[in-house]
Formats: structure tokens, C-alpha cells, sequence
């Protein structure tokens, strides 16, 4: 009886570091594959910098570009006008890119995560729409019923009304597409299709009462550009963005959880709503910074988490970081193919972002809808 109870303890150490070694092998090309996007991700966002900063109606080498970012890290004048593109023209302007891809990326993780659907957009629901709604109201009626608005926040006026309409209709959203704790998707997508709809509708009640020059500004709101990005843009979105998606990375293992379900998360010893309340504020703060400098551009919030979770899988504290980085890159390349395109006149980012995510949205739906249906 020994020598069978040895026989079977070497045959149970065997088959346990067979298993192990199995599971090792399993996982080693989910680690490398990590490391390869994290190694694409940032190379990538180190050359698409390089190519829109020298990339332009006016072409200037790598080194003037070198030589002009050396000189504004010790603060020397600028010197020539090649270096005035640069520091003023398309340095703010690339990171500017980079801050709201990476705030709209973030965002549509939380949100798919919030409401446990890839398809759950902060575009789609409506976010986008109310937040550029707010800001459009502020444009057309800071002079007669919102004087008092632009006095009491001065030049923070777009960016806080905006960030107001984003969580109006975040909240709305959240109270009609969740039930007993779970998620109604259909519910979700019809409402916000009426969202947008009536957001449209007041939209363009406030553009039959602007004036011209309003026009103009409203016309940059529903298209989407970064035309105007500057360096006291990018100071503010530097606030309302960044603090935003360093909040969100905290709550990678909170996300994860409440991906088995809100009764799961809260046996775990998760705070939902609290967490809930947190992370939709974040998103609704990020999309509305957002839609302040840039206006609408759609897709980026469903097609960047979506592509990424193919790869790397649902776990959000990987998610979220390669979002915020693959989000900037997205967006980084659409905005210099925009300005170049047609140059020397700028292509709203916001159509290109249109034609690249929409056939891409159409394709996640019929995969999603096929695969419901065996």
C-alpha cells in the first residue's frame, strides 16, 4: 500500500506540473502579445508626434523640429517662422489630439463597462450630443438668457456647460437603460436615438436664432475639427481630461468586477453606486471637455475599446491605459490626414472619424446580432 500511495503521489505531481506547465504555455502568447501592442502603442505614438509636427502646407525637416522643441524646453524666443508653426501652430494642436483621443477613449470604456455592452458609446447614447447642445446654448444666448453664465465662470463657460449637458444626459441614459441591476441594451440604443434626436432638434432651434459669426462657431461644433487648438486649450483640457482618466485608471479592478453583475460586485464587498457615480461623472467630464475644444467626434469611444478587447481581452487594467494611449494615436493620425488632405484648407476630423467608424460600427452590430442568433 505504500508503494501504491507513492506511485499515486508522483502520478498526482506529474499531471499537476503538467497542468501548470500547460497553463504557463497557454498565457505566454496572451503576455507577449501585451508587450508587442504596449511596444506598437508606443512607438507609434512617438512617430505619428514626429509626422504631424513636421507633416503640413509648410514642410519642416525632423531637425528644425528637434531643434525648435530643444529651444522651447529652455525657453528661448522663437526664431524664424518654421519655429512659430511649430511651438504655436502644431505642437498644441497634436496634443490637444492626443488629450481628447485619449478622454474619449477612456470614456467609452467606462461606459461599455458601466452598462456591460461593447456597443454602449458615449457618442451613441447621446452624451456627445447633450454636451455639444450646452455649449452651443451658451455660444447663441450668452448675451441675452445666459449673461449671468459666462460672468460666473468666464473662460471656463464652454467647458463647464458642455461637461453639464454630457452628465444630464449620462444620468437620463443610466435611469432608463438599467433595470433591477441589469442592462437594457435595445432600451439603451432607442433612447439614445431619441436623445440625439431631440438634441438635434434644439440644436437647430438655436441655429435658426444665431447670427452669422455664431453660425460660423456652431458650424465647427457639429463637425468636429481642432483647428482652433492653442496652447490656453490645451492647458485646460490638461485639467479636465487628464485628471479624469487618472481617476478612471484606479478603477480597473472595480470594472472587472462589475462585469459579473452588480449583485456579484456587491458580494465582493464593491461599493456599485458609488462607483458608478464616480466613473459616469469621469466620462461625462471628459466627453464634455471634449465636445468644448473639439466638438463631435464620433466612433472613437466604441471602435478603440472594441479593437482593443479583441486583442488583449476584457481586463480593465490593461484596458484602459492601452485605450487612453491607442485612442490619442487614433485620433493623432486622423487630425494631421485631416489638415492635409485637402491643404491648405482643414478637413473637419470629425467627418473622417465619421467615414472610418461608421462601417466599423456596422460590422461590430451584424457580428453582435449573428452571433445571438447561433
Amino acid at each position: 500500500m505504500t508503494t501504491a500511495s507513492a506511485d499515486s503521489v508522483r502520478s498526482n505531481t506529474t499531471d499537476n506540473n503538467d497542468s501548470n506547465s500547460s497553463t504557463s504555455d497557454s498565457s505566454t502568447p496572451i503576455v507577449n502579445r501585451q508587450r508587442l501592442l504596449w511596444l506598437l502603442l508606443l512607438s507609434g505614438l512617438g512617430a505619428g508626434v514626429v509626422i504631424a509636427l513636421c507633416w503640413g502646407p509648410v514642410a519642416i525637416s525632423p531637425s528644425q523640429v528637434f531643434d525648435s522643441l530643444w529651444s522651447l524646453l529652455h525657453g528661448d524666443a522663437i526664431a524664424g517662422s518654421n519655429d512659430w508653426v511649430v511651438r504655436e501652430l502644431r505642437l498644441p494642436r497634436v496634443l490637444l489630439a492626443l488629450l481628447v483621443g485619449a478622454g474619449l477613449a477612456v470614456a467609452g470604456v467606462v461606459t461599455q463597462g458601466v452598462f456591460r455592452n461593447p456597443l454602449a458609446d458615449p457618442g451613441l447614447i447621446g452624451v456627445a450630443s447633450g454636451a455639444a447642445l450646452a455649449a452651443v446654448a451658451v455660444i447663441v444666448l450668452s448675451d441675452s438668457i445666459l449673461f449671468f453664465w459666462a460672468d460666473l465662470t468666464g473662460p471656463l463657460a464652454l467647458p463647464l456647460a458642455a461637461f453639464g449637458g454630457g452628465l444630464l444626459v449620462t444620468w437620463v441614459m443610466y435611469r432608463l437603460g438599467t433595470w433591477r441591476g441589469e442592462t437594457q441594451v435595445a432600451m439603451l440604443l432607442l433612447a439614445g436615438v431619441a436623445i440625439n434626436v431631440l438634441t438635434g432638434a434644439a440644436t437647430g432651434v438655436l441655429t435658426y436664432l444665431a447670427d452669422d459669426q455664431q453660425l460660423r462657431s456652431m458650424t465647427f461644433w457639429s463637425m468636429g475639427s481642432l483647428a482652433y487648438g492653442r496652447w490656453p486649450e490645451v492647458m485646460a483640457m490638461s485639467l479636465f481630461i487628464l485628471l479624469p482618466v487618472l481617476l478612471c485608471l484606479r478603477y480597473g479592478r472595480a470594472l472587472n468586477a462589475m462585469l459579473l453583475g452588480e449583485q456579484v460586485a456587491g458580494h465582493l464587498g464593491l461599493d456599485v453606486q458609488r462607483c458608478k457615480r464616480w466613473l459616469l461623472a469621469a466620462a461625462a467630464l471628459m466627453v464634455g471637455a471634449g465636445v468644448a475644444v473639439a466638438g463631435i467626434i464620433g466612433f472613437i469611444g466604441l471602435v478603440v475599446p472594441h479593437l482593443l478587447r479583441l486583442i488583449i481581452g476584457p481586463d480593465h487594467r490593461l484596458l484602459l491605459p492601452m485605450s487612453a494611449l491607442a485612442g490619442g494615436l487614433l485620433l493623432l493620425v486622423a487630425d494631421t490626414l485631416a489638415r492635409n488632405v485637402i491643404a491648405p484648407q482643414d478637413l473637419p476630423v470629425g467627418l473622417l472619424m465619421a467615414l472610418i467608424g461608421g462601417p466599423l460600427f456596422l460590422s461590430m452590430l451584424l457580428h453582435q446580432v449573428r452571433g445571438r442568433m447561433g
